[in-house]
C-alpha cells in the first residue's frame, strides 16, 4: 500500500520514447512542476501530451516542447506559447484541438471505462465535419487534418461522437496526499487533475504536503488512492503566472 517514491526522477525513470502522457493543470495553475522538470532531465522523446494547454515558452510543458521531446499535443487552448505556434506551423508538432468541456469529458470517460459518448458541442462545425489542420510540412502545407466524426440526432438535436482518452502515464499535482495515494487539491488548482488521475494506466502524483494515512478526513479526499500508483513530495514550487495583472496603485496608497 505504500506508494511513496523518493523523487520525481525516480518516478519518471521508466517512461520510454513514444509514450502518451496526460498532464494536469490549467495554464500554469496546478501543474506538476517537479514531474515536468524531471521528464525534461530524463529525456524521453516523441511524446504525445494530453493537457489543457502547453504552458508558456519557458514554464510548464513549454520546457518539454522547446527541448524537442513532444511530438503531438492534444489541447483545448494554445495561445500563450509562441514556441508552440512556430513548431506547429513549421511542421514539427502535431496538434489535436479539442473543445475544453469535451476534453474534460473525454478524460473522465477514459477513467470511467466509457469508450465514447455523444455531445452537442461541435456539431455542425469542423469538430464534427473534419478538416481542421493537425499537421503541416515545413513549407506550411497541411498534410494531416482532423477526420469527420459520427453524428446522430437525439430529440431533434444533432450530436457528435467523441472517444474517451486514456494515457500510458498521468501526471497530477495535489496540495496534500498520503502514502496510500489519496489526494486533496487546493481551490482552482483542482482543475483537470481529478479526471487525469483516473485516466492514466500509471498515475504519478506530486504533492506539496505528504502525510500519513488517516490524517486526511475521508470526506475531503478528491482523488482516491486506488487511482494513484506512485506519490512523492515536491521539492520546489515556483507557481508562475502567465499574465500577471495588478491594479494601479494611486498616489495615496503608494
Amino acid at each position: 500500500m505504500n506508494k511513496v517514491v523518493s523523487s520525481a526522477l525516480e518516478a519518471v525513470k521508466p517512461i520510454v520514447d513514444g509514450s502518451t502522457i496526460l498532464v494536469g493543470g490549467f495554464g500554469l495553475c496546478g501543474i506538476p512542476e517537479n514531474l515536468i522538470r524531471a521528464l525534461r532531465e530524463q529525456g524521453a522523446k516523441d511524446l504525445a501530451i494530453v493537457s489543457n494547454n502547453c504552458g508558456i515558452d519557458t514554464e510548464g510543458l513549454g520546457i518539454l516542447l522547446s527541448n524537442g521531446q513532444v511530438k503531438k499535443m492534444v489541447s483545448s487552448y494554445v495561445g500563450e506559447n509562441k514556441f508552440f505556434e512556430n513548431a506547429f506551423l513549421g511542421g514539427d508538432l502535431e496538434v489535436e484541438l479539442v473543445p475544453q468541456g469535451t476534453l474534460a469529458e473525454r478524460l473522465r470517460a477514459g477513467g470511467s471505462g466509457i469508450a465514447a459518448f455523444f455531445t452537442a458541442t461541435g456539431y455542425g462545425t469542423g469538430v464534427s465535419e473534419g478538416g481542421i489542420p493537425m499537421l503541416y510540412d515545413n513549407e506550411g502545407v497541411i498534410i494531416k487534418a482532423s477526420p469527420a466524426k459520427e453524428t446522430r440526432q437525439f430529440s431533434g438535436r444533432g450530436y457528435v461522437l467523441e472517444e474517451a482518452i486514456e494515457g500510458d502515464y498521468a501526471f497530477v499535482k495535489a496540495y496534500q496526499g498520503d502514502r496510500f495515494g489519496n489526494l486533496v487539491y487546493r481551490k482552482t488548482a483542482r482543475n483537470f487533475n481529478p479526471m487525469i488521475a483516473a485516466a492514466g494506466k500509471i498515475t504519478i502524483a506530486e504533492v506539496e504536503h505528504l502525510v500519513e494515512p488517516g490524517e486526511i478526513p475521508p470526506d475531503h479526499v478528491h482523488t482516491p488512492g486506488v487511482h494513484v500508483n506512485f506519490i512523492f513530495q515536491g521539492e520546489r514550487y515556483d507557481k508562475p503566472i502567465e499574465q500577471r495583472t495588478v491594479r494601479p496603485r494611486d498616489a495615496a496608497q503608494a
